[in-house]
């Protein structure tokens, strides 16, 4: 049985990642650790409460004490680093927060399970896994090859370049110290309990309550969108498979516009409503409950500063080595995201209303 250690657990793609986890090994331990900051949502663990697998710990990252004590008393034997500040826009305008859980959160965890696990006789048989992103790789052109491992770190955000920072600690740890880890960059993700600044998220969001839903610049910038459940498979991949000291990309094969990425949405709420009487009860205020395209809302807004033009990757080392492969289409993940937006009405409320942090 596996012992695992999830930081930001409370989170987006940690949440979906304890679900997917529980689901798929019933027999291991979860113990999540999350400071619960804006993005952290307990309701988003409701359902593991009653699972006797399942333990939360409101505390900090950069507690190493603490989470020595998680480490010693459950005696983990694999963590799962999650916890980050994620979002560009909140980098630009306070990039403090991202140093301090990025960067420094990260480097607590290592020492700490470095500290831990090398008073318990040695790293065999421990894994520290490092949940990273593309962005480390800064921006493609039109035609540019898609991401690899290999690629040359650019980050050009404050999110980005401490995402990259908390990836060369990973490796340092694991060259210096032989601490055996594995990191994975992924791109953009989507799906349930993801927070409504996001840009999914808050247009679907924007389309039931009629308001407008903001694209930057002209709507061009690519992105690989990835379901988040594949996203999960991939990391599964990794700890199971994956050679400790390896990064691996995972990826959705699945590049698309901001602006066309949007105008799917569109067409998906529309498709619903038109499918659905009762949603335009439920939601009098969407141009779909008077019978208009929900992609009548769009509106252009300016460009946000140091903005990436184009994201892919190129996850041909996981599909090869690991025999990963997506099982969503961007059509069937999206509508299925769009779904449980709609039947958890009351969690997105909650959010918008801030009752989800008391």
């Amino acid at each position: 049985m596996s012992k695992l250690l999830v930081t930001g657990g409370a989170g987006f793609i940690g949440s979906n990642f304890v679900h997917f986890w529980l689901r798929q090994h019933p027999a291991d331990m979860v113990v999540v650790l999350d400071a619960l900051t804006y993005a952290g949502n307990r309701h988003n663990l409701a359902a593991c409460q009653s699972n006797p697998a399942f333990q939360f710990v409101h505390g900090s990252i950069n507690d190493q004490a603490l989470v020595e004590q998680l480490l010693t008393q459950h005696s983990i034997d694999t963590i799962v680093h999650f916890a980050a500040e994620s979002h560009v826009d909140r980098s630009i305008s306070g990039p403090d927060a991202f140093i301090e859980t990025n960067i420094i959160g990260t480097h607590t965890m290592l020492k700490a399970a470095r500290t831990v696990w090398s008073a318990q006789g040695g790293f065999a048989g421990k894994r520290f896994h490092h949940v990273s992103t593309d962005e480390v790789y800064g921006t493609l052109k039109p035609d540019d090859p898609a991401f690899t491992e290999l690629t040359a770190y650019a980050p050009n955000s404050p999110y980005a370049a401490s995402k990259a920072a908390s990836d060369h600690l990973v490796r340092a740890y694991h060259h210096t110290y032989g601490l055996l880890v594995t990191t994975s960059n992924c791109s953009n993700n989507y799906g349930p309990f993801q927070f409504p600044e996001k840009l999914l998220p808050l247009c679907l969001l924007n389309i039931l309550q009629g308001k407008p839903l903001p694209i930057y610049g002209d709507g061009m910038q690519i992105r690989d969108w990835l379901h988040v459940d594949d996203h999960n498979r991939g990391i599964e991949l990794v700890l199971l498979q994956g050679v400790t000291g390896e990064t691996y990309n995972i990826g959705g094969n699945n590049e698309w516009a901001n602006l066309n990425t949007v105008k799917l949405l569109c067409s998906i709420a529309d498709a619903l409503f038109a499918e659905d009487p009762s949603l335009a009860t439920r939601f009098p205020d969407s141009p779909c409950s008077k019978g208009n395209a929900a992609e009548s809302l769009i509106s252009f807004v300016t460009d946000r500063p140091g903005h990436d033009t184009r994201y892919a990757i190129d996850a041909d080392k996981i599909s090869r080595h690991l025999g990963y492969k997506p099982q969503q289409t961007f059509q069937s993940g999206l509508r299925s995201t769009v779904l449980w937006y709609l039947q958890n009405e009351t969690w997105w409320r909650g959010i918008q209303d801030q009752s989800y942090r008391y």
